[in-house]
Parts: structure tokens; sequence; C-alpha cells
């Protein structure tokens, strides 16, 4: 099943490839970025500044953990500014993520379209400048940790098994998309252990959630290079699931909103609480239900499009909270 579409892919001679390269670069062009020093643009690129939704989509399990386990007795909302403290944290710790990435794909990033023209690929930034650069950031994001509580800080100890992890799943495993659920949902048990120094099954069962929720949005976005990714060896669940993929996206999305309606039950959530859930379920099947898995652009609006669900599922979290 994982080649299972090799037959719509068609030879491309190298002046195709790499006008293709340049078509379909993920790096935004005449933004914000290019008005900066020219030393700076390849750091911001390399950390993706210039494309934040990866930074919301590491947040946003943390904010919604951080909301619910302010909302139940024994919470206490002087700890809201963890909202701030985990904005910055996922800001500097997805950059870290996405420089370590960089580093270990630069070989694979040349040989796929969108990547191509990332700084290590193209040769704007060496690997020790890199390195320098993670180095960097991870003492940032060290800092930050360490305002916590000792527990929070052991459990955001352990989360880096799995950022150094994942770079490498793609090689050995066509799943590497769960081992992203398992990194990037991490917020969901660090955001509770921050407010209440232990974790409970409200936080066991979001991340639960997060997993799943994770494995379709980022299926999603594995299509985008499923086509490049077989001649650079790359493994993805899209690879694996090919043209066949929407009902599986479904029932990852169904499994992801199960396990946020146990969240909620098993922390005494009322009605808005799962208003929210109902209405960013909806976003969810409907991005399964309009994606055009083999329109690269439109797999990467519709995986954009998770920072809408995300604001209604936190909408309802915080709005029960607050009634």
């Amino acid at each position: 099943m994982a080649d299972s579409f090799k037959a719509d892919i068609g030879p491309r001679n190298e002046q195709d490839t790499e006008q293709a390269r340049g078509q379909a670069s993920d790096i935004p062009v005449g933004g914000w970025v290019d008005r900066m020093p020219g030393w700076s643009r390849p750091y911001i690129r390399l950390a993706r500044y210039d494309r934040p939704i990866g930074m919301w989509l590491l947040l946003f399990p943390c904010w919604w953990s951080i909301g619910m386990a302010l909302a139940l007795p024994g919470g206490d909302w002087r700890d809201a500014w963890l909202f701030a403290a985990f904005g910055l944290g996922a800001l500097t710790m997805r950059g870290a993520g996405c420089t370590y990435n960089d580093i270990m794909d630069r070989d694979f990033d040349a040989q796929v379209a969108r990547t191509a023209n990332r700084p290590l690929p193209a040769g704007e930034v060496t690997v020790k400048q890199a390195v320098a650069f993670l180095v960097l950031q991870l003492f940032v994001g060290l800092g930050i940790l360490l305002t916590l509580n000792r527990f929070a800080i052991a459990v955001g100890a352990a989360s880096l098994v799995l950022v150094f992890t994942y770079p490498l799943m793609k090689r050995i495993t066509f799943w590497p998309q769960f081992v992203l659920g398992l990194a990037f949902n991490w917020g969901a048990l660090l955001g509770w252990a921050a407010v209440r120094g232990e974790l409970a099954a409200p936080a066991l069962l979001l991340y639960a959630g997060g997993i799943f929720w994770t494995l379709g949005y980022d299926t999603i976005y594995a299509h985008q290079d499923r086509r490049d990714d077989v001649g650079a060896g790359v493994k993805s669940s899209a690879r694996a699931l090919g043209l066949g993929s929407k009902p599986w996206l479904y029932a990852f999305y169904v499994l992801a909103a199960a396990f946020f309606a146990g969240a909620g039950i098993a922390g005494g959530f009322g009605f808005p609480y799962f208003v929210g859930l109902a209405l960013g379920t909806a976003q969810l099947i409907w991005q399964v239900a309009d994606v055009d898995i083999d329109n690269p652009k439109d797999c990467l609006a519709k995986f954009r499009s998770n920072r809408l669900f995300s604001w209604l599922f936190l909408g309802g979290i915080l709005t029960g909270a607050l009634l």
C-alpha cells in the first residue's frame, strides 16, 4: 500500500525539477523576513518564524491543558501567566525542533521540491552555524522550563527524547506522524503538570486525542511531498495510505474528538466545553471532506486551518471554565 500511487508519478527532467523547486518552495517570498538584515534571514527561516502555524499547533495542546487544569477545583487563576510563558516556550522549542529537523534532513530536503530552498540545502548557513543556533534556542527553552515546578520540569525534560527522535523516524517507519503526535502534544501533559504538579486522567485523554489529531493534520500535510518522498527515500503516512487516505483521516479525527470528549467528561466539564468541541469537530470533518490530496496548495491550506479548530476548542474550554 505504501507506494500504491506510484503510477501517477511521471518522469522529471532536470529543468522541470528546478522549475518545480522554485514553484513548490514553502519559503514565503516578499514578506517581513525579506525586510530583515540579510544575516538574520536564514536563521528566521530555520526556526520557521515566518511560518507560525507549527508554533500554534504545538502551543494549543498546552493552552487547552492549562485552561482545563485552572478550571477544576484547586486551580488558581493567578497561574494564568502560564499562558504567556508557554507561548514563548512554544515559539522557542518549535524553532529548535525545526532547526534540528533541518540539520538531520538536509540531504533529504535537497531532493524534495518543497524543501530544496531551505537554508541548509541552499547553502545559506553551515551545519556548524545551525548547530550553534540550535544550542542557543535550547538554552532559552531551558530558562523558560526552569520557571515551572519540579514535577513539570521533569515532564518537560522527558519530551526531549521525542524531539530528538522524531526526525529519524521517517527513515525507518511509514508512521513518523505518530511520533510527531507524541512530541507535538506533550504540552497537554506539561501544561497540566505546570498548574497542578501532577498528571491526571483529563490530561492523559487530552494527550491521546492530540496524537490522533496530529495523525490527521500531518498526513494531510505530508501529501504535499508524497511524490518527491519516493525518490528521496522518505517514509510517511501519506505514502502508506496513498490516494485512499480519506477514510483514515475521518477515523483519526473522530478518535481525536472522542478522546477530547473523554477528557471533558473526566474533568466534569459542562455544556460550553462540548459546544466548542462540536464546532471544532465539524471543522475537522470539513477538512477531510473538502481536501484535494492531489493538490499540494490545498493540502497546506487544510493543514493551516487546524488553527481554527484549535481556537474553537479552546473557546469551549475557557467559556466552560469561566461559567
